[in-house]
């Protein structure tokens, strides 16, 4: 929920993975199947809070969410929802456009959100939630990478960025297996800093990626607290 990266492969294709930036005592259960609201769901469950960061629905959409909007925020002691339970509901909606542009997201914690949505062909769009206001953009079919406010400073947004633009120097041709690698990084920068960051309380626990070929899409998914990999074809 912390890290992640967009790749277009055209054709209606892509690559997203998200890294999950965490405490190692905050427990996931490994993506499943969920029937919510009519709609098979699959996504890796914070057992916490029962919602998630990153998932697929039936309805040939992806959501994932990054902490934070635009820059990190004083957090309240309270909100009306978790952040997590906004991912499944854009996920089982109709619409997922539709329920961004009208719902309400007074008392919810800032936030980013990217959707990806290829029912009728391939578009990409990208919610920041600032706390009191939303901000909700198509995106080009471009390579993107996000970072989160809440973990990363401007400055620390601008390395990784630097970093990512490098990546695409040395990879014209898209392949997950070589995105992974990116998003496990360690030598780049401080563990602080980081694509796979670790300090005191918080580190990288676990990387989700998406992939979009065709009628095929796949979800894979590494637990390094676990020592856990999985892979499903949705």
């Amino acid at each position: 929920m912390c890290t992640v990266t967009y790749l277009p492969l055209g054709n209606n294709d892509f690559i997203l993975t998200s890294n999950r930036d965490e405490t190692p005592l905050r427990t996931t259960i490994k993506p499943k199947e969920y029937i919510e609201n009519g709609v098979t769901l699959t996504y890796p469950k914070d057992k916490l809070a029962g919602g998630t960061w990153i998932g697929l629905s039936d309805r040939k959409r992806l959501v994932c969410l990054l902490n934070g909007g635009f820059k990190n925020h004083t957090k309240k002691s309270s909100y009306k929802m978790s952040r997590g339970i906004i991912v499944k509901n854009i996920l089982s909606a109709v619409n997922g456009v539709s329920f961004i542009e009208e719902f309400d997201f007074l008392d919810i914690e800032p936030f980013t959100l990217i959707l990806v949505d290829w029912g009728l062909q391939l578009e990409t769009y990208e919610l920041v939630w600032d706390g009191e206001k939303k901000h909700f953009n198509k995106l080009n079919q471009e390579p993107k990478i996000w970072s989160s406010s809440t973990l990363y400073t401007t400055e620390m947004k601008q390395l990784r960025k630097q970093w990512f633009k490098d990546w695409l120097q040395k990879n014209k041709i898209f392949k997950q297996e070589n995105v992974l690698k990116f998003h496990k990084s360690e030598n780049l920068g401080t563990p602080e800093t980081s694509i796979k960051m670790k300090r005191d309380f918080v580190e990288t626990v676990s990387v989700t990626s998406v992939i979009k070929e065709e009628s095929k899409v796949a979800i894979s998914y590494f637990d390094f607290v676990e020592k856990l990999e999985k892979l499903s074809n949705v």
